[in-house]
């Protein structure tokens, strides 16, 4: 499965871990993925997303339907 944000599309950067005598090593930054169970009422169904924490916290604040039509009309997904 790959660490990609459902409705975000975070995914992981590329950076350097950097030793005290500063020598860099290739190396990643995951994003913070959950996966979380949804509650859709207008459909009356529940739905699983492989969602970012940011992205938790947007959806507690604005709802999930609101939220998934958002990223419908921004085009992410």
């Amino acid at each position: 499965m790959s660490r990609i944000c459902d409705l975000t599309g975070k995914a992981a950067l590329r950076g350097n871990n950097v030793s005290h005598s500063n020598v860099k090593t290739k190396r990643k930054f995951y994003p913070n993925l959950q996966t979380k169970r949804f509650y859709i009422p207008e459909e009356d169904r529940w739905i699983t997303l492989k969602v970012s924490t940011s992205a938790i916290k947007t959806i507690n604040k604005n709802g999930i339907t609101a939220v998934i039509n958002k990223f419908i009309q921004k085009g992410s997904i």
